[in-house]
């Protein structure tokens, strides 16, 4: 960012214009600019969840617009928002993860809350072992 205002204030000064003109000009625009921000916030209630989820879900929405899913956007933010949302407060936004499998269209993508891990068994006999088991028990 700065190697770019360089750039922009060397015409200026080949012009033989004082630098100290250009620094206040840098300086009165980033007030400006400060000043438009500020008139454009918009403010969160964090004590409103619906809304909070609301906003959420159109920031997500518009940063997949570019995206090849941009017709499925408002399928896919709710899914995103619906991930952030279930993570506590603590925990780090990369503890999110995409899993991708291959076949099946968008629309059957699918949030898993917890873990997931993608599984294939290979073993002697696999075909005759069951495929589907009831009411599994783990131990941890």
């Amino acid at each position: 960012l700065a190697g770019e205002f360089m750039k922009q204030a060397k015409p200026f000064i080949e012009d033989g214009i004082n630098s100290q003109v250009i620094i206040r000009s840098f300086r009165k625009a980033t007030q400006y600019a400060l000043k438009k921000i500020q008139d454009v916030q918009v403010q969160v209630k964090k004590d409103d969840p619906k809304e909070q989820r609301e906003l959420l879900k159109k920031c997500a929405a518009t940063s997949m617009c570019s995206k090849l899913i941009a017709y499925n956007k408002d399928f896919f933010s709710d899914m995103v928002v619906d991930a952030v949302m279930s993570l506590d407060r603590l925990l780090p936004l990369n503890m999110i993860g995409i899993k991708k499998v291959t076949g099946g269209s968008v629309t059957d993508s699918k949030l898993v809350k917890g873990v997931a891990f993608k599984k294939t068994f290979s073993y002697a006999g696999f075909e005759m072992q069951p495929k589907t088991y009831v009411k599994p028990e783990c131990c941890v």
